[in-house]
């Protein structure tokens, strides 16, 4: 965390991801033109671990002062950012989600959500965040068996359980969680506590309502 807030404060763009080991890590792009992401020893950035990922997956460049992405056709299962297939190239726009294979990169630029702007926690009083629509299918997903009274007695779905759901890779599931966790302002605190602390945020700050888990209002 203490290197995501320095890049922040820099002003320049730069990824954020888990390895493997559930490391987080930080590549920043400030001083770089382009970057190759795959498993191939000697890639800008390696991901170890995942094999779903390419030896090369996906190219990002620097162009006219934004970040660009593109696959064309190097990874044999594919690259989506937000949730959506990259088909071509796309710029990429702050806090989106890349996956390459089972794992999610987020892509920050500080410039374009205000310059310098650190990391804070998100409490059940500020405005709901953004969200991309996969992001929010999964939210859902997680608080649907919260449904019954909001009671939070019971235990957020499992990733198992939201993979099943929206026919995703439990590899998707976990990569969008981690960029919900940020999102709500819960990713410091101990793992077995994230999902219930991002469920209850979610339902009682109102981004996910009761009519959408099945239970009505």
């Amino acid at each position: 965390m203490k290197r995501q807030i320095e890049q922040e404060r820099s002003g320049e763009p730069f990824l954020v991801w888990r390895d493997h080991e559930g490391v987080q890590r930080v590549l920043g792009l400030g001083d770089r033109e382009r970057i190759v992401v795959g498993r191939e020893e000697g890639s800008d950035l390696r991901i170890d671990g995942d094999e779903s990922v390419s030896r090369i997956h996906a190219e990002l460049w620097r162009t006219g002062g934004a970040w660009v992405i593109a696959d064309d056709g190097l990874s044999r299962n594919g690259t989506t950012v937000d949730g959506e297939p990259l088909r071509s190239r796309r710029r990429l726009a702050d806090r989106e989600l890349i996956v390459v294979g089972g794992t999610g990169l987020l892509f920050r630029d500080p410039a374009q959500s205000g310059a310098g702007r650190p990391t804070r926690a998100v409490s059940t009083g500020d405005p709901a965040p953004d969200l991309g629509a996969v992001q929010r299918r999964v939210l859902v997903a997680l608080c649907r068996p919260l449904a019954a009274g909001h009671s939070f007695a019971a235990a957020p779905a499992s990733n198992q359980a939201i993979a099943e759901e929206l026919f995703m890779s439990v590899g998707a599931v976990k990569a969008n969680l981690r960029v919900l966790f940020e999102k709500f302002g819960v990713d410091d605190l101990p793992q077995n506590e994230k999902r219930i602390a991002l469920a209850e945020r979610a339902m009682r700050g109102g981004t996910v309502r009761p009519s959408e888990l099945g239970a009505g209002e």
